[in-house]
């Protein structure tokens, strides 16, 4: 069984986009969208360099658009499970019928422009520690006033606070924990610093209408399978200020008797994980097209 993954903010990276615009049709399908969402896409995807694609209001459309353009690349593909870690679920409901693509990306350009607004109230960020105890760390972020944003597994949980809190964090690391790094990323997302964006999203999101998803959907919240489109919505509006659970989803996948995880473009940071936490999963990473005969060779034997 395959299941099929979106990466979130901080995969970017610049001109990544570069060489999947020559595949036929590609340029013209990404010009498309940028002009559905009022974004250059493809000056972003190609020109744009790494401070300006940090960006939250540019980096969310530009991933989700990435993840969409490189699994339409492979053709039809029917994965047994489809999931995302946190902008990337965005990707991942588009990937399982929630939302078709126009939609997803129009939902997606609110929700950065939003949390970009939110992140501008306070100077955040966050933080990813290596190794240690899962609670022994939690109990530490908790008390230094950092929240375990993205809870990894793997041995990788990040936190997210204000700048303070975080230069607290790299002067008294957890007990165990081999190294804290800084993210490439505007604020502290999935903590309470992002509330104002939800009452945003929600008004984007009352817009729209879901369809229940075709394939199993794992949700980052829990990682339990949503199999109503109204629910998925109901958790991609909360899940801006709620932590990423993605341990959990690995959990699920697991459970559901995944053999292989494709991560769509810019792959890298999930199949890492995966590697470490789901022993004996095949895992491929859809960096540039020449990885797309191995991706199809994979789906072919796993779906």
């Amino acid at each position: 069984m395959l299941v099929l993954v979106a990466p979130g903010q901080g995969a970017q990276t610049p001109g990544f986009l570069t060489e999947w615009l020559d595949l036929p049709g590609a340029a013209d399908r990404v010009a498309a969208w940028s002009d559905a969402i009022g974004l250059d896409l493809v000056h972003y995807g190609t020109k744009a360099d790494a401070d300006a694609i940090r960006d939250t209001a540019v980096a969310q459309p530009l991933l989700v658009a990435a993840g969409l353009l490189s699994a339409s690349a492979l053709g039809d593909v029917a994965p047994g499970a489809v999931a995302g870690h946190s902008v990337g679920e965005i990707t991942a409901a588009a990937f399982a019928g929630v939302l078709d693509d126009t939609a997803a990306l129009g939902l997606v350009r609110k929700r950065g422009l939003a949390m970009a607004d939110a992140a501008a109230i306070t100077e955040t960020g966050m933080a990813a520690l290596l190794g240690g105890d899962p609670d022994v760390t939690v109990a530490h972020l908790e008390k230094l006033g950092l929240t375990p944003a993205n809870i990894n597994g793997a041995g990788q949980i990040v936190a997210a606070g204000t700048k303070e809190q975080l230069a607290a964090l790299e002067a008294d690391k957890p007990e165990g924990v081999r190294k804290v790094v800084a993210l490439k990323v505007a604020g502290a997302f999935h903590t309470s610093h992002m509330a104002p964006a939800v009452d945003t999203l929600a008004r984007a999101a009352a817009d729209l209408t879901p369809v229940d998803p075709k394939v199993t959907y794992v949700s980052n919240k829990d990682g339990k399978a949503v199999a109503t489109g109204d629910e998925v919505l109901r958790r991609l509006v909360g899940q801006v200020a709620n932590p990423v659970r993605w341990d959990l989803c690995m959990e699920t996948f697991k459970e559901l008797g995944v053999t292989a995880l494709l991560e769509v473009c810019p792959g890298g940071t999930l199949t890492g994980l995966a590697k470490r936490a789901l022993p004996g999963v095949r895992t491929l990473a859809l960096k540039t097209p020449a990885d797309l005969d191995a991706a199809r060779e994979l789906v072919a034997e796993h779906v």
